[in-house]
């Protein structure tokens, strides 16, 4: 009898240590999220990866910032960024948009896909650059052009917008940080051209 009474003891322990062994692990809480902002060359670099995923020739001829109502641009920095590649080989231009943004307004996280659209070569808004020639990246360009006019509008209004453009001028041959202050682009009160590859100042822009 007692050999009986132990067999149905240890029987029931063991099925009560099954039980706990398959009783599924509470949820764990989600992380609260929060803005992610990036220069520019990072934001490009992640696009890129996309991008060639689209057309292994594709090449970048625009970065340009976007603002948001968590993120002014402030420190060379964006939650988000619009890269636009053109492709020789499927005779197309497509833009991709990185966003780190959690304003309800702005696209979704991560990396998002425009519409693909035609390539001209020779159209002067679609000249494509070699990332070589992006030595300096936003924040740096930012620096410069707070040497030239940024830095007392800043102080004036803290809270100025800052908008940065990325393209290749076909006049000279050179790379071009565009850095603009303002509520939009259009509305700029201050716009300072700045070499991406040597970071140096070209001219404030009207």
């Amino acid at each position: 009898m007692k050999k009986l009474v132990l067999v149905v003891l240890a029987l029931a322990w063991m099925t009560a240590c099954s039980s706990q062994s398959t009783a599924p692990a509470p949820a764990a809480k989600p992380e609260p999220k929060t803005t992610e902002q990036l220069t520019a060359r990072s934001a490009l670099q992640k696009c890129y990866i996309a991008a060639r995923g689209w057309a292994p020739d594709a090449k970048p001829f625009r970065v340009e910032s976007q603002a948001s109502s968590d993120s002014k641009g402030k420190d060379g920095l964006s939650a988000i960024w619009r890269s636009s590649f053109a492709s020789a080989a499927h005779h197309g231009v497509k833009p991709y948009i990185w966003s780190g943004s959690i304003a309800p307004d702005a696209p979704s996280r991560g990396i998002n896909s425009g519409t693909e659209d035609t390539y001209n070569p020779s159209n002067s808004s679609t000249q494509i650059f070699d990332f070589a020639y992006l030595k300096i990246d936003s924040d740096k360009a930012l620096e410069t052009a707070q040497k030239h006019g940024g830095d007392k509008l800043v102080a004036k209004s803290p809270e100025t917008t800052i908008f940065y453009d990325l393209d290749w001028s076909s006049a000279t041959n050179e790379l071009i940080w565009h850095v603009l202050y303002g509520d939009t682009r259009d509305s700029a009160k201050l716009r300072v051209a700045v070499n991406a590859t040597t970071g140096e100042f070209m001219r404030v822009e009207k």
